[in-house]
């Protein structure tokens, strides 16, 4: 057991517990739901708690931002491995102004604490740039789009200008080494005579310059990453791809200044021209994917509505977010998010905290009590004083998220894992063949062909084009089946789930109020309806769009997320509704009102009672039993009794219970893990494939649960809400439904754009056949490297056949990523 922690905290999330927590006599927690998830898994022999805390102290340490420092993030392309995070945040830390640098290459992102009097975003973002990427602010698309546009222009030089240089061999070059295949004796002639005249140097010289620019300009990724590797000791497959490029480079340029006859910058430009086209294709169907979910919504609120202190409270003025003081006032409307944390002191309102708490069902917030940066306000409208650290709760998620991601950097790449090893076997081979050469008698020249012919040979072109091309078959296949990929190392962190963890609302469920149950005359129901219809609560909507009109149809349907900020007003397309409300008036649990002549209550049994209307025992019982299954009931009545009752609930999605049954059945436990109130989860639990349901979770203990789970081995997190993010983070593997927030699919690895349950098995299946193409495509390099290298240490290739044979390789491995992982 944990010992008492000496400040008020939650052992399990360390969320303040301020004295009004639960207690198990020997720890604190802030919710029923954080002591649930500690007594099952505080408990597990395999997870020391301890330990668990300790590493969340290594990987997250306490961040103290000095008062005048403020945080800034940059994006950064061009970080490929933990290699470049680790120099980025060294450079970054060597500039004045700095006191904190954290990079994450999954996120391509840098965080940096700074003096912004000391040093400015444009100055840290030149500073990262120097270092041969390109950094910018996050929200700076005209630097994305330039960004973008550079990476394909590198492209199109080395394409264009790699036909020029092919072309001259080709015309010229390849004829002297094939010519007994392809031409007579006299043609061969000619062209040895050619290229022994005064015209082969300026001839040289062109392909050569051609070359430079191939291998500065489109090469400078591969260069720059290479360096990276060197200035960390962490050999990768840059650093593979740029000695055989630059030492071919080398190679030729001193044999055309020794007037030698042999040159081979056609293996530089191969090597360049093959490894960055197999990448940009990549990225390419990456940022396709990243398209497919601009439709996102966003929950970060930017501005907020001050009201003025001079006036009599009537008057209010635009405001950013961070302009927000503690004790300021903001006024926020029906179908407005709340900007910042703080107390109601004026009005009262509906408040749907789902995208927060993972609450479906809205709260009734009055004056005196808190309020949520980020919850909806779904009805009424609220004055809210700013608490004294003017923080938004999605600001703090925000920054869990962060601190996850920065912390998990996933698993290196399994090639680059290879070339910490390769890497140094191929430069001692090639050192040690020239030299036993050399050591026999050969001449230098002879000598440094054979070791130049080890180096080419060894090139990983083809294991460089095996990761990417098999991710980028597994990105295309996904996005064929509306599943967007965003990490890449989605296809080599997972293998197969031991714990997958679905968060319930509006994941397991629709996140929509709608009415599963009516018990209640159709006249009642229409009535009852035509009143909700004034009401922009979500329970309210649900009704109105469920009952029957005059003409036999329905009320138009309304979506219950809707945030439009005029949905308070009385939707008059029934062209009656007006007409046949005598009164109406909305309380705190219902609405009330004259309907035909008829006196109307809906709502809360306690709005019937405290106006002296009659409960039935009968309604009293039923309206109990809906609330142990987590159902909201309605009770409706006229002429002082209530009459029957509508029960509304955030249905199941079709087909959930196939999905964890399949899930089940593969061998993984299935976890539900959500913020809600543990009577609506009666359904899941008793459901046969469920092993595990944790209720009344709050984001930051979502997190820590899922990291606990994630001891006992792989785990999965599905979710779609702001306050699944922290806890998609932190999972082995994130997975966001599209419908969901922004924030959710930013923390994820993997979006399902057609929020298709059905889609999760899918995501399985992609990530298991990826990886076998990944290990196929790296086999058949492997198996090229184990049949050239003893050629070429032997003398039986020279530097042009090693080339030809390292196109081939190549060919095959994209012929192999080509094909469909999966079959129709």
């Amino acid at each position: 057991m944990d010992e008492r922690s000496d400040e008020a905290g939650c052992t399990l999330c360390d969320l303040p517990v301020d004295g009004g927590g639960i207690t198990d006599g020997e720890n604190d927690f802030c919710c029923a739901g954080c002591r649930d998830v500690y007594d099952v898994l505080g408990a597990v022999e395999t997870v020391d708690v301890d330990d668990v805390r300790q590493r969340r102290a290594q990987t997250q340490p306490e961040r103290e931002v000095p008062p005048d420092h403020e945080s800034t993030f940059l994006e950064v392309d061009g970080m490929y491995c933990a290699s470049c995070e680790a120099f980025i945040e060294s450079a970054a830390m060597e500039t004045d102004g700095v006191s904190a640098a954290s990079s994450s290459y999954v996120t391509e992102t840098v965080r940096i604490d700074h003096d912004p009097e000391v040093v400015s975003l444009e100055e840290l973002a030149e500073e990262i740039s120097r270092l041969g990427y390109s950094a910018y602010a996050r929200d700076d698309t005209f630097s994305r789009r330039q960004a973008d546009n550079w990476e394909m222009g590198r492209v199109a030089v080395g394409v264009l200008m790699g036909m020029m240089v092919m072309l001259q061999y080709v015309v010229f070059i390849y004829p002297i080494y094939f010519g007994g295949l392809f031409y007579d004796e006299r043609t061969t002639e000619f062209f040895e005579a050619t290229l022994a005249s005064d015209l082969a140097t300026p001839f040289y010289l062109m392909i050569a310059a051609l070359t430079t620019i191939v291998l500065a300009v489109t090469g400078k990724p591969i260069l720059q990453g290479a360096y990276v590797g060197i200035t960390t000791r962490s050999p990768n497959m840059d650093l593979l791809v740029a000695i055989a490029a630059v030492s071919a480079y080398l190679y030729s340029t001193l044999s055309i200044a020794v007037g030698g006859e042999h040159i081979y910058y056609d293996v530089t430009v191969a090597i360049i021209v093959i490894v960055t086209v197999g990448g940009y294709y990549e990225s390419t169907l990456k940022r396709e994917a990243t398209e497919r979910l601009s439709d996102l919504t966003t929950v970060q609120v930017d501005d907020a509505r001050r009201v003025l202190e001079d006036r009599d409270g009537s008057g209010h003025e635009d405001v950013p977010v961070g302009e927000l003081e503690a004790g300021d006032r903001v006024l926020v409307r029906a179908g407005e998010r709340v900007p910042i944390d703080g107390d109601v002191v004026d009005g009262e309102a509906a408040i749907d905290e789902a995208v927060v708490t993972g609450e479906s069902l809205p709260v009734t917030k009055s004056v005196g009590e808190e309020v949520v940066g980020g919850s909806l306000v779904a009805d009424g409208a609220i004055t809210v004083s700013v608490g004294e650290d003017a923080t938004s709760t999605i600001d703090r998620i925000t920054e869990l998220v962060w601190d996850l991601q920065s912390s998990s950097h996933g698993i290196q790449k399994l090639a680059d894992k290879l070339a910490t090893i390769f890497v140094p076997l191929v430069l001692v081979l090639a050192l040690v063949v020239t030299a036993a050469y050399l050591a026999v008698g050969a001449g230098v020249a002879a000598a440094l062909l054979v070791g130049l012919t080890v180096l080419i040979v060894s090139c990983p072109c083809a294991l460089g084009l095996a990761t990417p091309l098999a991710v980028a078959a597994g990105i295309r296949d996904a996005l064929e089946r509306s599943i967007v990929v965003f990490d890449d190392s989605v296809f080599e962190r997972i293998r197969d789930a031991d714990t997958v963890v679905f968060d319930k609302t509006g994941t397991l469920t629709t996140g929509d109020m709608t009415v599963v149950d009516v018990d209640l005359e159709d006249d009642l129901l229409e009535q009852a309806a035509i009143l909700e219809r004034r009401s922009a609560h979500p329970v309210g909507r649900a009704i109105a769009a469920r009952a029957p009109v005059a003409d036999g149809g329905t009320t138009p349907a309304t979506s219950v997320g809707d945030d439009d900020p005029d949905r308070d007003e009385p939707d008059d397309s029934s062209g009656e509704t007006d007409d046949r409300i005598g009164s109406f008036e909305s309380h705190r649990n219902g609405v009330s009102g004259v309907v035909d002549g008829d006196e109307i209550v809906v709502g809360h049994p306690d709005l019937f009672r405290t106006r002296g209307w009659e409960v039935p025992e009968a309604i009293a019982d039923r309206i109990d039993d809906c609330r142990d299954t987590g159902r909201v009931p309605v009770a409706a009545g006229r002429d002082g009794t209530a009459d029957g009752l509508v029960v509304v609930g955030d249905d199941l999605r079709e087909g959930w219970g196939e999905t964890l049954t399949t899930i089940s059945e593969s061998g993984a436990d299935v976890v539900v893990l959500t913020g809600d109130d543990a009577r609506s989860t009666v359904r899941l639990r008793d459901h046969r494939a469920v092993d595990r349901v944790f209720a009344g979770v709050p984001p930051e203990g979502k997190a820590e649960t899922v990291e606990r789970l994630s001891r006992t081995g792989r785990t999965v997190m599905i979710g779609d809400g702001t306050n699944d993010a922290p806890a998609l983070a932190a999972a082995d593997l994130g997975i966001a439904l599209g419908g969901g927030t922004a924030m959710a699919a930013d923390a994820a690895d993997v979006a399902l754009v057609d929020d298709n349950l059905s889609s999760v098995e899918t995501v399985f299946e992609l990530a298991r056949s990826t990886d076998r193409r990944v290990k196929g495509n790296i086999g058949w390099a492997f198996c090229y490297n184990g049949i050239a290298i003893p050629l070429a240490v032997t003398g039986l290739l020279n530097p042009l056949f090693a080339a030809i044979a390292m196109g081939l390789s190549s060919l095959l491995v994209v012929t192999n990523s080509s094909r469909p992982l999966l079959e129709e």
